[in-house]
């Protein structure tokens, strides 16, 4: 089952509502880090993909027919190229307002010294990619403005939705050539959910 959606968008920028959005539109399964937490071989693929033996796509994303957030999106232009046909979103925010977040949620723990293989893979794939140095503002808002505008640049106009979610349904809809559901467009996992789920697993 090849990909349809590859998402670019860096965690906290909305992805969980993204995710929740191409399901609730009919569109297949969508992967995410939650999908990471609840697959126990999940943490290790990540790792080996980061060490540059992994998996095929195929046997990471088996069930799936989209991806978005960490740690697929570290990963969004050999994905794009995987998969061809592939529709990419570019999710966004405020850079400030993400800086904030991740301090608040992902970045709040240290994964410089990780203590086991999940950590080990989120310090591979995700903190490599800002030097481990994520509590640097300066240095962590000047990856991420380079990560989105790398994704513009790399990415065919029209093959790419640069998006917001509080834009909401129109753009995506649009995008993906979906009818507008007559129900709200999903927005979840705020700087509370994400504490209290995280929480929950310690």
């Amino acid at each position: 089952m090849p990909l349809s959606i590859v998402g670019a968008g860096l965690g906290r920028t909305g992805t969980m509502s993204l995710k929740l959005a191409i399901e609730q539109l009919g569109l297949g399964r969508c992967y995410h880090m939650f999908e990471v937490f609840q697959k126990p071989e999940a943490p290790a693929q990540w790792e080996a993909v980061a060490d540059g033996h992994g998996p095929p796509w195929e046997e990471i994303f088996e069930g799936f027919t989209a991806t978005v957030d960490w740690p697929s999106a570290t990963y969004y232009r050999e994905l794009a190229e995987a998969y061809p046909k592939a529709k990419v979103i570019l999710t966004r925010r405020d850079p400030q307002a993400w800086y904030a977040s991740t301090q608040a949620t992902i970045f709040a723990r240290d994964f410089t010294m990780p203590t086991n293989l999940f950590e080990r893979m989120v310090m591979k794939t995700v903190g490599a990619m800002f030097d481990l140095e994520m509590h640097d503002r300066d240095w962590v808002i000047s990856v991420y403005e380079r990560h989105n505008a790398e994704v513009r640049r790399l990415i065919a106009a029209e093959r790419l939705l640069d998006f917001e979610v509080a834009e909401g349904w129109g753009p995506l809809c649009a995008f993906l050539g979906v009818p507008v559901p007559d129900f709200p467009m999903p927005k979840v996992n705020s700087t509370e959910e994400f504490r209290a789920r995280l929480a929950s697993r310690t």
